[in-house]
């Protein structure tokens, strides 16, 4: 397969579940404002460095308010991270495979954009938030099924996945960050009703509410992150995303599992073997937010060695390479 086809696939994944997982922010953080009103103001400052975008809203857009904010992160075209930046670019990405993708593939994405695209100069965001933000994961999900259902499970079938999960896994240990580090106020919400809120709200935001409590019934932080980070199970689970990425990272190189070839091999394979081996009392010791930090690191480091395994054009005599679609999306991945 061509690097540049490959490259492509990959991030019209990410892009995809990118513009899903901002979303579910978004969605988490106004179900926050319903239940505390007194505190909406307090919620949406974290929302933005959640994102990694604060630098880039203070200047552009200075003190956070519900409404700069949910634009910013839903229509802005000039944030290569909103919502609907995330669509155009993930249908730009899959117009230049029409070939390789299904014909399914590319109508449920061209729908999601003119979707996204029509909302925007509708302000339906603001007038029926929590409407639109379920239709932009309902478009996802929709894509994410036809996809599974129609392309053949081969060498570009595992880039998309690759890159869905890779994704996912980090917009899921961002939402844990935003829970156990940004929004949490104080001490002394710790153990109230108010504490109790925000982890329903963490594990609605992730689609994990019910199969939380199928398997450990009351809320408690500690099974809470335990069932997010370390579930093989859970589909959303970041533990469940690395070990299909990595599964499916080994189905395109064609290397035996348990051993390695390239460095994004070695670098995922380790992270799975931390995540099999880990204990959530020693990751909560730890400290969950210095935990979650050093495995985003990770994940960049990993989507860097991909890039440079698989996407990176070598120019044949100086050696020099250059970078292609994407690429300098990595950082803010």
């Amino acid at each position: 397969m061509l690097s540049r086809v490959a490259d492509s696939i990959y991030w019209m994944a990410r892009y995809v579940e990118r513009a899903e997982n901002v979303a579910r922010f978004i969605e988490v953080t106004l179900t926050l404002m319903l239940d505390d009103p007194n505190g909406a103001g307090l919620q949406w400052q974290p929302l933005v460095n959640t994102t990694g975008d604060h630098e880039e809203f203070i200047k552009r857009h200075g003190t956070p308010t519900p409404q700069k904010v949910i634009y910013f992160l839903t229509f802005d075209p000039e944030n290569p991270n909103s919502i609907l930046s995330c669509v155009r670019s993930a249908r730009e990405n899959a117009r230049t495979v029409r070939e390789i993708i299904s014909s399914e593939m590319w109508l449920q994405l061209n729908k999601f954009y003119l979707m996204v695209n029509a909302a925007s100069g509708q302000a339906r965001a603001a007038g029926t938030p929590h409407g639109f933000f379920s239709e932009v994961k309902m478009a996802s999900h929709l894509f994410a099924g036809i996809t599974e259902a129609t392309m053949t499970h081969g060498e570009a079938w595992h880039f998309c996945r690759l890159g869905h999960m890779l994704e996912r896994a980090d917009k899921t240990s961002r939402i844990l960050d935003v829970k156990y580090y940004l929004l949490l106020r104080s001490a002394q919400d710790v153990g109230t009703a108010f504490d109790d809120v925000q982890w329903a709200a963490l594990l609605r935001s992730a689609s994990a509410f019910e199969m939380y409590r199928k398997k450990h019934g009351r809320i408690a932080p500690r099974d809470v992150v335990d069932f997010l980070m370390l579930s093989r199970d859970f589909p959303r689970a970041i533990h469940y995303c690395v070990l299909a990425a990595q599964e499916s990272l080994h189905g395109i190189s064609g290397t035996p599992e348990g051993t390695f070839r390239h460095l994004p091999e070695k670098l995922l394979g380790q992270l799975c073997s931390e995540l099999s081996y880990a204990l959530v009392d020693e990751i909560i010791a730890h400290g969950v937010h210095e935990y979650v930090d050093q495995f985003q690191t990770k994940l960049n480091q990993i989507g860097q060695g991909i890039y440079e395994t698989f996407f990176m054009i070598k120019k044949p005599g100086n050696g020099r390479s250059t970078q292609k679609n994407g690429a300098q999306a990595l950082i803010q991945a």
